[in-house]
């Protein structure tokens, strides 16, 4: 019997990102079979202290805190980077230049033009070395939106006419909650619009097979300034001194109206201040045949509606745990729901058979950055006074997979 040869992978960061990326590069081959045994090798940190506790903590065999280590490092094949969007450019473009296979969170950069020099970077490697790149928008791995994808796929729900999506989250509602990178311009970009915005950008691309072509935009920051973080627990923390405060150089709140190139009519809004809504990640598109809608806090379910039914016509609720669903047929028997973590074992998953050359990498940087030129058109038209304002285009690009 042939072992499976291994995938031996470097990750950069030990926050809430790496801390899951830890887990799923573990549990994927305990439940998928692969053509690779990922083994995690290596994991990047800051702080020594916190570093070395995290390997011991998440199952990586050795700790670093240059992350040049890993990518010059001949025994490492993958390096998933699991940073603020301030230092993605800088470690993709030198893992791909080293010939590494590349997983990078979203959003994939801070700007369009380090998207853009990511993508080329990503397409000369592949050409050169095989390298594969991934971008990490997790929620396409969630069965019931993959589900989605394919009854949109079979033209099921007819010429879409609208989509709207809502990404609601309140772990900012109070304003003496503390300061995170995530307020930061210089390391995070933007806020809730590249945080959490990104992901209702892409997943309603890539569900609708259509590319935003225009948007009107308005953002809001709605609290200045907030307290020094003294402690960290989930995505914020606690502050000592709640006088001893930071600026606020990001945005808390964005809504837009959205062109679609196919014809659909899209609205979007996406806060860290929607007092009481945990994680809301939404999503309803609507056809001339139908309609899907979705909601995270609901993650193993589906709302489907067939409008070409003569009788007993309503919305079905679609459990998505059955094994024929995308993905649920290697956990549990069904009606036994799967949670969040369970995206980003698929992600590995799909990038593992990605490397092996058995399916696309997607999606890819190519797709990635058109979600940046997104975000960079929002921005754009919210500094305008909400001005129409189109997505700039890219030839280099490929086609939405």
């Amino acid at each position: 019997m042939t072992s499976t040869p291994p995938l031996r992978i470097a990750m950069i960061g030990t926050g809430f990102m790496g801390r899951i990326h830890s887990q799923a590069w573990s549990t994927a081959p305990r439940f998928f079979d692969l053509p690779f045994q990922p083994q995690s090798a290596l994991i990047v940190g800051r702080r020594q202290d916190a570093t070395a506790d995290a390997a011991a903590r998440w199952g990586w065999a050795e700790h670093s805190l240059d992350w040049r280590d890993a990518v010059e490092r001949d025994d490492i094949d993958v390096i998933d980077i699991c940073t603020p969007g301030d230092t993605h450019a800088e470690i993709a473009l030198a893992a791909l230049a080293a010939g590494k296979h590349v997983l990078c969170e979203k959003p994939l950069a801070n700007t369009v033009a380090e998207a853009q020099q990511m993508t080329a970077a990503a397409l000369e490697a592949s050409e050169r070395t095989g390298a594969v790149a991934m971008c990490g928008f997790s929620y396409r791995r969630t069965p019931a939106l993959a589900l989605a994808r394919q009854l949109i796929a079979e033209g099921r729900i007819g010429e879409i006419r609208h989509v709207r999506a809502q990404y609601l989250q309140d772990w900012l509602s109070d304003p003496d909650s503390p300061h995170t990178w995530r307020l930061d311009r210089d390391r995070a970009g933007t806020g809730a619009l590249g945080d959490i915005g990104a992901h209702s950008i892409d997943t309603a691309q890539w569900l609708s097979g259509q590319r935003i072509a225009s948007v009107s935009a308005a953002l809001r920051t709605f609290v200045g300034s907030r307290p020094r973080r003294s402690n960290v627990e989930g995505l914020g923390g606690s502050a000592a001194d709640i006088a001893d405060r930071l600026p606020v150089t990001v945005d808390d709140a964005v809504a837009f109206t959205a062109h679609f190139d196919g014809g659909a009519l899209g609205v979007f809004e996406a806060t860290r201040m929607a007092t009481g809504r945990r994680n809301a990640n939404r999503i309803e598109i609507n056809g001339d045949r139908g309609s899907i809608a979705f909601d995270f806090e609901r993650m193993n379910e589906l709302e489907v509606y067939d409008a070409t039914q003569d009788a007993a016509q309503g919305f079905r609720r679609v459990q998505v745990t059955e094994a024929q669903h995308p993905y649920a047929g290697a956990w549990w028997p069904a009606g036994h729901g799967l949670g969040y973590e369970h995206l980003f074992t698929h992600q590995v998953v799909d990038f593992v058979r990605a490397v092996a050359g058995e399916q696309s990498a997607t999606p890819g940087f190519a797709e990635a950055a058109q979600v940046q030129r997104v975000l960079d058109a929002v921005e754009r038209s919210a500094a305008h006074d909400s001005i129409g304002t189109p997505v700039d285009a890219d030839p280099t690009e490929g086609d939405l997979r």
